[in-house]
């Protein structure tokens, strides 16, 4: 039995609310019936939990991302770089959360995985939207990647007007251009949806920036912001690459794709290279 100090200890503080018959609840707000009951594991097996939901959770942190990056771009070509600086940290800190994921989805198996890897059929990480969505506002564009969404014509569409949006990259550029630092012509009115290449007058506008930190200190903030953001996601194709060796060696993708010599092949992908390159010539 409880003592009348522990019993009230155990009541509720008197103003928390209790009545919601006309109120909105935390699970209401959040949708939690349509969030929580959207696990349909197919094979019934215990480990496709797991699998599932870290690619939900997944989907989620790249809907902000997205959602974040939208952003961080209208402020660039606003000239407003201090607000973009901060959506660009805190993408990144969302980038720490997926790359963590890939250690979780790690404790799956060889074994376990292929008790329902068939359940899966053709659906494949590949078939992403939003990553692909991320990979276009990052600069890095292809437009053969939208063929598989062509059964989907709001989706396809959608995608096809990503592809040909300017990308961070793409932003920053012409913020620089909009400092008086000179860039090539062929650079500002490049085709964007074709993947963006090395320039050696961007790679001289960013030396400018290094060179000289105190006079361009937004633009300087905002290029290691954007090396943080290339890091990062370079980070999540390595983890997403060796947890896909560590589970299915060298099989073929549920997708069709070859798997993991496919992700290998993504990390030569480089996102914004003159920040890169310019490190070699400082």
């Amino acid at each position: 039995m409880n003592s009348p100090e522990e019993k009230s200890k155990l009541e509720l503080e008197k103003n928390i609310q209790t009545d919601f018959q006309k109120a909105m609840t935390y699970g209401d707000y959040l949708h939690l019936d349509k969030i929580l009951s959207s696990q349909q594991r197919l094979s019934g097996h215990h480990d496709e939990m797991l699998f599932i939901i870290i690619h939900q959770t997944s989907e989620l942190w790249m809907k902000l991302i997205i959602h974040e990056l939208t952003e961080a771009i209208q402020s660039i070509h606003k000239n407003e770089l201090e607000p973009s600086c901060k959506i660009l940290s805190r993408i990144s800190r969302i980038q720490q959360q997926l790359i963590q994921s890939w250690s979780v989805l790690s404790t799956l198996t060889p074994s376990e995985y292929l008790e329902f890897r068939d359940k899966l059929g053709h659906s494949s990480g590949f078939q992403s939207f939003q990553n692909r969505l991320i990979e276009f506002a990052l600069g890095n564009k292809n437009v053969h990647t939208l063929t598989v969404y062509k059964h989907q014509k709001e989706l396809y569409e959608e995608m096809v007007v990503a592809l040909h949006k300017p990308s961070i990259y793409d932003a920053a550029i012409q913020a620089l251009v909009a400092r008086g630092i000179p860039v090539n012509e062929e650079v500002l009115h490049r085709d964007l949806s074709k993947n963006y290449e090395p320039n050696e007058s961007v790679e001289e506008a960013w030396l400018t920036v290094y060179r000289n930190v105190d006079q361009y200190w937004d633009l300087y903030e905002l290029a290691e912001k954007l090396v943080d953001i290339a890091n990062q996601q370079q980070l999540w194709r390595f983890n997403h690459m060796s947890t896909v060796e560590r589970i299915i060696g060298h099989k073929t993708g549920t997708g069709g794709s070859s798997g993991v010599t496919y992700l290998k092949r993504v990390l030569d992908q480089q996102f914004f290279p003159e920040l890169w390159s310019l490190r070699t010539k400082l």
